[in-house]
């Protein structure tokens, strides 16, 4: 079986791997040249983990990152909402890895190289669109290194080129980005430890503006402190979407959050300080009728494109993979794999993508806004009982998949 992975991201590299452990040929296709350390965070949570310690690579993720301790709430005004002990911390089997997104991709690229040969990765490989028949898929890329097209023929592709996927396109001409005024600015800045120094921190909610914050390198500048990674998110009616192509101004995030000056944490001056900052839009996609066309089928961003609340969407990904890999070593006939696989994970991605939309992890914030009324209060359980929070916590991980691996 021969199989062409167009795309070297986390989804196209775990999938390579999981071929590889299970003796099937694949050859990836990655459309930058260099694989650089380049980004800012990602969370790894303790399903994601699971999937990633099959493959080998959970020592070298748990040197590279830390280990997330707890998970706690706050309001815009700085007040305390509510906490929870994370991964392993949780009772969990695996771990949950705050690590620098570039890393983790340096770790899967290489164990690729290392594994599959360095002639199985191929680099500068844009795709531009494929054709298909009864004897096999024709991938058709621009090669970056000659400036030539170039044509690759296999049994089946999978495309994990992501949210701008160009193999999805072609199979959902009509398809498009849905965009709800939610902006965000991402960025990374040394700064001394923030509560326990493994916290990972929610402030705030979109319509008044939203803060994530959590530590992903540990004695970045051996003195002690740590590259926080951030992500800023604010939500306004017909809100213009931030162009993933230009570096963001921290001025003009810091803006918005100028009065978030806690006990705990000054939030301005943490964006003031980065080392680089992004903007993003917050988009994601409508949940496809199907990813699979004949000898062609969708992972990833590709298939299921969602608001990154909940630190999801690699997750899922990561099982895609694993799914993937398991149904072509069970299936001679690799169509009716991709098949299996499309009935095994369409539903419940989907599901997570309308879940992140309309009941994210930070639902607990905005119920104590509510019932509030967006004012300071004097103490949560005046409001909510923590039984309650944790219930709505225990909700959302059930239907995000949290919960598989306890």
């Amino acid at each position: 079986m021969n199989i062409a992975i167009v795309g070297g991201g986390i989804d196209g590299l775990s999938f390579a791997l999981g071929l590889h452990k299970r003796g099937i040929d694949c050859d990836v296709f990655e459309s930058v040249t260099d694989i650089k350390e380049i980004g800012v965070g990602i969370t790894l949570l303790p399903h994601g983990m699971r999937e990633l310690a099959a493959l080998g690579v959970q020592e070298a993720l748990e040197s590279a990152g830390i280990e997330n301790l707890e998970s706690v709430f706050y309001t815009q005004h700085g007040q305390y909402v509510y906490r929870e002990a994370r991964g392993r911390h949780a009772g969990y089997d695996l771990p949950e890895i705050g690590i620098h997104r570039g890393k983790l991709h340096r770790i899967l690229f290489d164990a690729a190289v290392s594994r599959l040969g360095a002639n199985k990765v191929h680099t500068g490989m844009r795709c531009t669109g494929f054709s298909q028949n009864a004897d096999g898929v024709q991938i058709d890329f621009s090669n970056a290194h000659t400036g030539q097209p170039v044509s690759v023929k296999a049994q089946i592709a999978v495309a994990c080129d992501g949210v701008n996927s160009v193999m999805r396109k072609q199979m959902h001409p009509q398809d498009a980005l849905c965009f709800a005024g939610i902006n965000t600015w991402r960025g990374v800045t040394v700064h001394p430890p923030i509560l326990t120094g493994k916290s990972y921190l929610r402030i705030g909610t979109v319509e008044v503006g939203k803060m994530v914050i959590y530590p992903i390198i540990d004695n970045v500048d051996g003195k002690g402190n740590k590259l926080i990674n951030w992500v800023a998110e604010l939500q306004k009616p017909n809100a213009a979407m931030n162009d993933w192509n230009r570096p963001g101004d921290p001025a003009v995030c810091a803006e918005i959050f100028k009065d978030w000056k806690f006990d705990f944490l000054n939030v301005p001056e943490l964006i003031l300080k980065a080392e680089k900052v992004f903007e993003y839009p917050m988009v994601d996609k409508d949940a496809l009728p199907f990813w699979t066309q004949g000898r062609v089928t969708l992972m990833g961003d590709a298939a299921h494109p969602m608001y990154p609340r909940g630190s999801n969407g690699s997750a899922q990904a990561l099982i895609d993979a694993r799914t993937l890999a398991e149904q072509l070593s069970q299936h001679s006939n690799p169509q009716d794999a991709l098949k299996a696989y499309e009935a095994l994970r369409l539903a419940p991605t989907a599901k997570v993508v309308e879940t992140n939309r309309n009941v994210p992890p930070d639902f607990i914030i905005m119920k104590a806004q509510e019932l509030s009324g967006g004012k300071p209060f004097r103490h949560i359980d005046d409001l909510i009982s923590q039984d309650e929070l944790r219930q709505i916590s225990d909700n959302y991980k059930t239907v995000a998949g949290f919960a598989l691996t306890k």
